[in-house]
């Protein structure tokens, strides 16, 4: 093999950015574009589309995703395969799988792929899997969190993933501790490697807080008292009803911002206005690429009181504006809040959130504390780990 030459990728991703939806699966997308910045790998991305039969209701406008598109130095394929949910999800990655792999087969044979990777355990793992077997290559697959903790409590997808694990040369994790789920999943603990996260630094940093905040009053954030904040998607496992149960307990000054949409939203602002805490909630949607760091430095803390994470983008995030988190121990918590300048790990509950920042907010660590406890992260080092990690599975190295 000519090591001189930029490596082959194909990676097969579920979660990635399309014409009409640009923000899902941004943070692939960022470890894919810096993967491919580098030079010395030449990434494919396939970004199975799934389709309802009939272009009707929520899903159709992905009825006209384009069949590929150019990202950058990234060709960017969207093959489609059906929609299937419930008891039939268990028959998606053959149907990813099925989708993707005459293209595949084309495009190996023209130039040959040195790597085939998943970047979502399910259904993207096992349809990677049958894709590498097929192509004759070395296979990865990464974990995220969801994938582990969700499917991995299914039998039938179980049953997939580990095979698809036992197939592959590399299980990367987004943190130790769900390294460790994985293993208990029964996948093997040898092949597990810790990626964590990249972040934008040209994006998130501390702006000065007096200024981040005149800047988010023009996006309906009072100018006055001291602003938590929350982002993330308005469902469930999220925990937004947590943290605004917790503002009860904490004094009249102190705001909770909402970023984020979903089906929760309206049950949340019931709770808010049940509880008498309508006006000290802010429901500020989806916002645009610009608008979050800016929230994140106008904030004095940012809560995120998730159900399960595998390492929550949202935390890097915040930590690199300057806002300390206040978060339940779960997933790679404890390799993030490391010191208390980072925030504080609390008990999933109202009383326990609203401890942690009340702590917080007294302590009133400067930005720039905060911002240095996540330092080592960004789309760089993410990148400069993944190139390592696959070079020596390619190399036949398996020493990362």
């Amino acid at each position: 093999m000519d090591m001189r030459r930029p490596l082959r990728l194909l990676t097969i991703a579920t979660l990635y950015p399309a014409p009409v939806r640009p923000g899902f699966g941004r943070f692939v997308q960022n470890q894919t574009r810096a993967l491919a910045a580098r030079g010395d790998w030449d990434v494919t991305v396939m970004n199975p589309i799934s389709l309802p039969p009939w272009p009707l209701g929520r899903g159709a406008p992905l009825h006209g995703t384009p069949t590929s598109e150019q990202d950058g130095q990234i060709t960017v394929h969207h093959p489609r395969y059906p929609q299937l949910g419930g008891l039939f999800a268990n028959l998606n990655p053959s149907l990813i799988a099925r989708a993707v792999l005459p293209l595949a087969r084309r495009l190996h044979a023209q130039t040959p792929f040195d790597l085939v990777d998943a970047q979502f355990f399910y259904p993207d793992g096992p349809a990677a899997a049958a894709i590498a077997q097929e192509l004759g290559v070395p296979l990865a697959i990464k974990a995220r969190g969801s994938d582990i903790h969700y499917w991995g409590s299914r039998s039938g997808p179980l049953r997939k993933m580990r095979a698809a694990a036992d197939q592959a040369s590399a299980l990367l994790s987004v943190s130790a501790a769900l390294g460790r789920d994985m293993v208990a999943l029964g996948m093997p603990e040898d092949r597990i490697a810790v990626h964590y996260t990249g972040l934008d630094r040209s994006r998130f940093y501390p702006q000065p807080r007096a200024i981040a905040r005149m800047k988010a009053a023009e996006l309906g954030v009072p100018a006055d008292g001291r602003l938590v904040i929350s982002v993330g998607a308005l469902i469930p496992i999220k925990g937004q009803a947590l943290a605004i149960a917790a503002l009860a307990n904490l004094p009249g000054d102190v705001r909770l911002a909402l970023v984020g949409a979903g089906a929760d939203d309206a049950e949340l602002r019931n709770l808010a206005d049940r509880s008498a805490l309508a006006d000290r909630v802010l429901f500020l949607g989806n916002q645009g690429h610009d608008a979050v760091p800016t929230l994140l430095s106008a904030a004095d803390a940012m809560v995120l009181a998730s159900e399960r994470e595998g390492l929550a983008n949202a935390w890097i995030e915040a930590l690199a504006c300057g806002a300390p988190i206040v978060i339940p121990d779960i997933g790679g918590a404890r390799e993030i809040v490391s010191s208390p300048a980072a925030g504080r790990i609390v008990e999933r509950t109202p009383r326990g959130i609203a401890a942690g920042l009340a702590e917080v907010l007294a302590a009133a660590i400067p930005q720039h504390e905060v911002a240095a406890c996540a330092a080592r992260f960004s789309w760089d080092a993410n990148a400069e780990a993944m190139a390592t990690i696959y070079r020596a599975i390619v190399t036949g190295n398996r020493a990362f």
